[in-house]
């Protein structure tokens, strides 16, 4: 009988009268203790008023069934069909949807439907990967940022191509904890492009020093990432660097005079491909005619051999022992000491070595110079402390 006063009454009501009775209806279905045919005279009320020419109305339902796993299936299904703003909600927070619904919803829905989508809780991995794919920037920004979306590693990895340019992306990328470390260089490098280009268009820079300058960053950010990098993931990581042309010399030996052992036998291990256990024992044995060997058959230039040469037999003797900084830092007395028995050998074709090495001398420096004052400001602080506590 109620059903049936509505159904009068709301052929004349104005629009925004119908929402509120819409919505009151709806949560008497859903919550109310109804009989067999109240209940059923109001689904079919509630069927009715799909039809509803106000955009109001609709979407006054749609919040109301939204999130209950009650509501009747064919309701939430024309919902979701509905125009984008109002079948946000249902597609939003509905459990009625399977993962195919939602899929195909991300494949043929307006901007607000897949990022109506991309926030769902406990979002499963083929949707992400349906958004990855051929979601929006802003859809895919909202993926990133619903930390209970389950999300692939090669959806993270498509994003970064699709999006990879976008700076609000970016930091959203870099903030979660669960992307690779193969993912976070890819990051990296798309940042040094980015401003490698604004650089060089402000002419600030030369075009090739900007990008000299831009790989060093990218090298000293690799070597930092592989630091935190368990023993596992190393030989992922090293493939990465190898497809993507970033396992250049400079970096195996930045990983070197870092004192990165690990990254610098395995980047080895890698261009020879040998197993790691024979090349930790090539590096680390007495002997330099192995080493030579390996380090030919790795396909370095010939010219970084003498520094490389040098660097391990400094490991050998325990180069490597009280230096600050752990395996992120360049080594500067191992640097200075390469350095200066490379410029002893006077070869011309040691040149281009030689600016590297004074290059990684000089950041070795300003970074030792950085910690020494860090160190002193710390201890002055503390100092300070203990002045006040007495």
């Amino acid at each position: 009988m109620i059903v049936r006063h509505f159904l009068d009454w709301i052929r004349s009501a104005p629009a925004g009268k119908r929402a509120e009775a819409t919505g009151a209806l709806a949560r008497a279905y859903l919550y109310s203790d109804l009989s067999a045919d109240d209940a059923a005279a109001a689904e079919g009320a509630m069927l009715m008023l799909l039809d509803d020419p106000s955009p109001l109305v609709r979407r006054a339902l749609a919040d109301a069934v939204a999130a209950s796993p009650s509501a009747p299936p064919a309701i939430v299904m024309a919902l979701a069909a509905d125009q984008p703003q109002i079948a946000a909600p249902v597609l939003a927070l509905s459990p009625l949807f399977v993962d195919a619904d939602l899929v195909d919803a991300v494949a043929t829905g307006a901007a607000v439907v897949q990022a109506a989508i991309a926030s769902r809780a406990g979002l499963p991995r083929s949707v992400s990967a349906a958004i990855a794919e051929v979601g929006t920037a802003e859809t895919c920004l909202v993926l990133v940022e619903n930390g209970e979306a389950e999300i692939a590693s090669f959806s993270f990895d498509r994003m970064v191509e699709r999006f990879g340019h976008l700076a609000a992306i970016r930091e959203a990328l870099l903030a979660r904890e669960d992307i690779a470390v193969a993912t976070r260089l890819t990051l990296v490098a798309k940042v040094s492009e980015t401003l490698v280009g604004f650089v060089a268009a402000r002419q600030w820079l030369d075009m090739d020093h900007a990008r000299r300058i831009a790989r060093e960053a990218c090298e000293k950010a690799t070597v930092t990432l592989a630091a935190d990098t368990p023993t596992t993931q190393m030989r992922p990581l090293i493939h990465h660097l190898r497809a993507s042309g970033q396992l250049t010399a400079g970096l195996v030996l930045r990983a070197l005079l870092s004192g990165n052992v690990v990254l610098f036998e395995e980047a080895l291990a890698e261009l020879t491909d040998m197993p790691v256990e024979r090349v930790s024992s090539l590096v680390h044995d007495s002997g330099n005619a192995g080493l030579r060997a390996l380090f030919d058959q790795a396909g370095l230039p010939a010219s970084t051999y003498p520094a490389f040469k040098e660097a391990i037999e400094a490991m050998r003797e325990g180069g490597f022992i009280s230096e600050p900084g752990g395996a992120i830092r360049l080594r500067r007395r191992m640097i200075e000491r390469v350095l200066t028995r490379c410029e002893n050998e006077a070869l011309s074709e040691l040149a281009p070595l030689l600016t590297l090495l004074r290059r990684f001398a000089t950041e070795a420096a300003r970074e030792e110079a950085r910690l020494f004052c860090d160190e002193l400001v710390a201890e002055n602080f503390a100092d300070e402390q203990k002045s006040e506590a007495a």
